[in-house]
């Protein structure tokens, strides 16, 4: 079940050369920065989009580690990092995805005479197709 918050601890090691930050229960998701405001940016963006990715795969989010229970080494810190699910999720169901079509060329020289915006015209194509009027809440992943 999809969570509206979550709080993971990251672990942020600090070198000459920037801030790395590993996420002890989130293997691979391993941002960096170069000052500790940019690394919590960092940190929430990577978290959230990592956390998106294993929601849509349908992956098991798992319990975070204790911040007690952390082995830290030189130079790292723990940081909890929270973020709130439903921002992202709107953010990136938002986003925009490049298609590339085919069309006659007669009629793509009489669209573009006319100034046509294709893209919103796909847009309000698929909406008539598809029987949507608004972009709905939830979208259901097809198997």
């Amino acid at each position: 079940m999809k969570k509206d918050h979550y709080v993971f601890p990251a672990i942020f090691e600090y070198a000459d050369d920037g801030i790395a930050i590993e996420f002890p229960d989130l293997p691979g998701c391993l941002p960096c920065a170069h000052t500790t405001d940019e690394a919590i940016r960092n940190a929430k963006e990577a978290m959230a989009l990592h956390l998106w990715s294993m929601e849509q795969d349908g992956d098991p989010i798992p319990e975070p580690t204790p911040i007690n229970k952390l082995h830290l080494g030189p130079n790292q810190i723990p940081v909890l990092i929270e973020v709130y699910m439903p921002t992202y999720r709107e953010a990136i169901e938002n986003t925009s995805v490049k298609k590339t079509l085919t069309v006659p060329q007669w009629l793509n020289r009489i669209a573009e005479e006319k100034r046509v915006n294709f893209s919103q015209v796909l847009q309000n194509a698929l909406k008539a197709h598809l029987g949507i009027e608004h972009r709905p809440r939830s979208i259901k992943k097809q198997p």
